[in-house]
């Protein structure tokens, strides 16, 4: 039987390779997008050979719908499927309204909004072909309550959010299913330089006295994006610790 096939976005490090290896320990064929020069494609491709899948790095700023373009037909010259699409890529450029400068407005909102939008457009004839197809964003509890400090971010997450709803209506009579994950504190890389001091005060804020994992975003997408689910669609999961 052919394995089915998942393309996630930002899926060379962070929570996005956490959503990958939680795929691939489930037989998933990958195509992992990437953005930096500085990406260590042979190290991911090692990390990934004791699943037993096959992975295919592509590099794309999900901003740019021609490079987006590329990269699905790139997935489908090799793979001859998407099955799941995880929108997964995102920056911030946080500072308050009277500060924020134009274009760090607009970089937030292009890739993680528009990049929504480029690889959904361009991933769904595939599985609308197929009649079946699974599409998770990650949005961002911010974007459900928002923060000051973080106007675009929360903009772009909100529009997540909204797209993700609507989509999933266009998209239900051919059994495509298109949901959100909403996480909160999430312990990573940019995390672990914070002072206790101020782990300590994010701590305070969230019911369960601690920040999540990488690996429990990852649980919570793979609920959602794979072959499972067949009736969750149109929604936001938060994953927040009970934060909102």
């Amino acid at each position: 039987m052919e394995r089915r096939v998942a393309l996630i976005t930002g899926g060379a490090k962070g929570i996005g390779k956490a959503i990958a290896k939680k795929f691939a320990k489930n037989g998933y064929d990958l195509i992992l997008n990437y953005v930096s020069d500085k990406t260590d494609l042979d190290g991911i491709q090692n990390e990934f050979k004791e699943y037993g899948v096959e992975v295919l790095l592509e590099k794309a700023d999900v901003s740019n719908y021609e490079q987006c373009e590329n990269m699905v037909k790139a997935a489908i010259e090799k793979f001859g499927r998407i099955d799941t699409l995880i929108n997964n890529a995102g920056v911030t450029k946080d500072n308050l309204l009277m500060r924020m400068k134009e274009e760090d407005f607009d970089k937030v909102i292009s890739i993680n909004l528009k990049g929504t939008f480029n690889m959904t457009k361009l991933v769904t004839p595939y599985m609308m072909k197929k009649r079946e197809g699974r599409i998770v964003s990650i949005s961002s509890v911010v974007g459900v309550v928002g923060n000051a400090g973080q106007s675009n971010y929360a903009a772009s997450k909100a529009g997540i959010i909204g797209f993700t709803k609507s989509v999933a209506k266009e998209l239900a009579s051919r059994n495509i299913l298109a949901n959100c994950v909403a996480p909160g504190f999430i312990a990573t890389d940019m995390t672990s330089v914070l002072s206790d001091k101020v782990k300590e005060s994010i701590n305070a804020q969230i019911p369960l006295k601690r920040m999540g994992t990488a690996d429990e975003i990852a649980n919570a997408v793979y609920f959602l994006g794979g072959e499972e689910n067949t009736y969750i669609t149109g929604q936001t999961l938060n994953i927040d610790g009970g934060m909102i």
